[in-house]
């Protein structure tokens, strides 16, 4: 299981590498100030966003759930379950940077029932975005993106969203 998602994580750098040093390349041409949000359960969307922040020197906001989730896999799995299906958003806490401070933010999430993790969603919901360039990307357990980046352009539609990673 660690070699498949070190492999993913890998594939994952890869592929976001050209954004990665587009935005980097952009942000010392013309000043843009550049955040990395993500939310990350297991810690790999975590090693990713870390990975981006070090090739733009962006700012970093981790999404926080104001009620932790379960420790336990399986139970985590159920709970993301049923948080799909009601669209149910979780509180979380407020960051400390605001976004609309920003021109690029690169948003960040596991890939849970094959969209975006409900946390990013709150986070998303939660701000005006309006203008703003976005970079997703994501991590996951095979499958692919799914409907995540889709789901993005969906709760944030007069923003720049970019294909995503």
């Amino acid at each position: 299981m660690k070699l498949v998602t070190a492999i993913l994580c890998a594939f994952a750098i890869l592929i976001l590498s050209p954004a990665v040093w587009a935005a980097s390349s952009k942000q010392q041409a013309t000043k843009n100030k550049i955040l990395v949000v993500f939310f990350s359960y297991s810690g790999h969307t975590k090693e990713l966003a870390m990975k981006i922040k070090k090739q733009t020197g962006a700012d970093v906001v981790q999404i926080r759930t104001v009620k932790p989730y379960p420790s336990e896999y399986q139970a985590v799995v159920n709970q993301a379950k049923i948080e799909k299906e009601k669209d149910f958003r979780p509180a979380i806490n407020k960051a400390d940077k605001n976004p609309a401070d920003y021109d690029i933010i690169f948003i960040g999430t596991p890939v849970w029932w094959y969209t975006m993790a409900p946390p990013v969603k709150t986070f998303i919901a939660s701000h005006k975005l309006e203008g703003k360039t976005i970079m997703p990307f994501c991590t996951h357990g095979g499958g692919g993106a799914s409907a995540s980046f889709s789901d993005m352009k969906k709760l944030a539609p007069k923003a720049n969203i970019m294909p995503g990673s």
